[in-house]
């Protein structure tokens, strides 16, 4: 087998590995793309984040068809779900997008290999070598074709001075209750279902459960979520997360929290459910099981451990500020390294390796990364919680402002929540902004940038913000900071 020698080779083709092959090339490197998938976008793109939103958004308008129209006046006839339309809808959204970034890739002049690739060491030149056994034709491919011969050989070897490793994750599974695609069922499985389940279970109350949870309890599912914890989303603002709580429970959604699945029984194409909430082991009945108890990072088959590639406790690649794993000239970003699972942490990673392996210098802000929950209402936040500013012991003086009080979120009928900044108490910088509300994922983007500016709860106090939007509640909650907002 010859050997196709590049610059950079990234392992998988997600929001790291495709968002860093990009920058790569646009740095002036030949880049290899390798994908075990046919599609580019990682589990982000064709199972995660954007079918999901898709979902989401199609659940919202049909519960505020059937439910909330007539409070604006609009009498309709009671709303039918046509879901393979939906599921039509969600899959053009998807291909749309895998599309668009086919295009970049291509545009990009990045060779791309639909694959799976295993890490061989290093030849006598010093070049990393990826064996790749190929999935596809070579016309299956865009690019692909480039790198074989007449007779379509089914395994070829890469080379480069840099490895990029940017494989992802995959749902873990609650312990001794494996998947099985039907009714004990991961996200993926959860995104397509064919019809409405009667019950539903959710494993996990994070942000992933949660989501999936309200689309089908949208949608006529009876929904109940078991959480092993006292509460809902740990890692986000207490107050926020519990205002999220009471609202989801108006909604429908049943909560056993501080409770432990414990077994599934498959009756047919139905299940009960085992689970201990601290008084003994009790069983519940459902249709399907979805378990959204976390994820864990795929390593696996790619040969690292035969190379010596060290792993922290998690199971993940351990690197150094440059995404260096303990091989010199392999690097690792998104969910394979330590830090929150979030599609758009693993673009910047993925961005900021490549410019400093082209000796720019780079990093990601890693205190500014927003993380969101796309309920509805939505939660956002970025920077430090309440909790932990308490438990570091900074001094800090907090904000709030609810969207009860907002005239653009009575006019749309969205009053639940609030915004909280947290600033410090000496110098009034802006160490956190948590957001409970309408449109949260979008808000929060302007938190997100002041911060990064090290901006003070005075300086978003002194933007003017037009009126009516939104917006508005992030400056009366700066203003509440030092107890001046207009409208509290």
């Amino acid at each position: 087998m010859s050997e196709q020698i590049f610059d950079l080779i990234v392992v998988g083709a997600g929001p790291g590995g495709y968002v860093a092959a990009i920058r790569a090339s646009q740095l002036g490197m030949k880049v290899a793309l390798v994908e075990k998938r046919a599609t580019a976008g990682g589990v982000c793109l064709n199972e995660g984040c954007i079918p999901s939103k898709a979902l989401l958004d199609s659940s919202e308008l049909f519960a505020l068809a059937r439910d909330r129209f007539a409070l604006h006046g609009i009498a309709i006839d009671p709303p039918r779900l046509d879901i393979d339309a939906m599921m039509l809808r969600k899959e053009d959204v998807v291909r749309k997008l895998t599309d668009g970034v086919a295009y970049l890739l291509k545009k990009n002049e990045i060779e791309r290999l639909h694959g799976t690739a295993v890490l061989k060491g290093v030849n006598p030149d010093g070049l990393h070598q990826v064996e790749v056994v190929l999935a596809a034709l070579p016309a299956a491919v865009e690019g692909q074709q480039n790198l074989l011969d007449a007779a379509s050989q089914a395994v070829v070897v890469l080379t480069a001075p840099k490895v990029l490793l940017a494989t992802g994750s995959e749902a873990s599974a609650l312990p001794g209750i494996p998947f099985d695609g039907h009714v004990v069922v991961t996200a993926r499985e959860a995104l397509s279902f064919d019809q409405v389940p009667e019950h539903l279970i959710v494993a996990g109350g994070g942000a992933i459960g949660l989501e999936l949870g309200s689309v089908w309890r949208r949608l006529g599912a009876r929904v109940t979520v078991m959480e092993m914890l006292p509460q809902i989303l740990p890692n986000m603002d207490r107050q926020a997360a519990d205002v999220l709580y009471r609202s989801l429970r108006k909604q429908g959604i049943q909560f056993k929290l501080g409770t432990r699945i414990t077994g599934v029984r498959r009756i047919g194409s139905k299940a009960i459910v085992l689970f201990n909430s601290g008084t003994g082991s009790e069983e519940i009945d459902c249709d399907k099981v979805l378990v959204a108890v976390g994820r864990r990072p795929l390593t696996a088959d790619l040969g690292l451990e035969t190379l010596g590639v060290t792993f922290d406790e998690s199971g993940r690649v351990t690197v150094d500020d440059s995404y260096q794993s303990s091989i010199p000239g392999i690097y690792a970003v998104g969910d394979l390294i330590a830090g929150p699972m979030l599609a758009h942490k693993a673009s910047e990673e993925g961005v900021a390796c490549v410019e400093r392996i082209s000796g720019t210098v780079a990093k990601v802000e890693y205190e500014f990364i927003p993380g969101v929950v796309y309920t509805w209402p939505e939660l956002a936040g970025v920077g430090s919680t309440e909790e932990q500013l308490k438990a570091a012991g900074i001094p800090y003086r907090s904000g709030r402002f609810n969207f009860a009080a907002l005239g653009r979120a009575r006019c749309m009928d969205e009053t639940e929540g609030f915004v909280k900044v947290l600033a410090h108490q000496e110098s009034d910088r802006v160490l956190g902004i948590h957001i409970v509300g309408p449109r949260a994922s979008d808000l929060i983007a302007e938190a997100a940038a002041v911060m990064s500016f090290e901006g003070t709860a005075r300086d978003i106090a002194l933007i003017c913000h037009a009126h009516p939007t939104l917006t508005e509640a992030i400056r009366e909650a700066a203003l509440d900071v030092h107890k001046e907002s207009i409208h509290t």
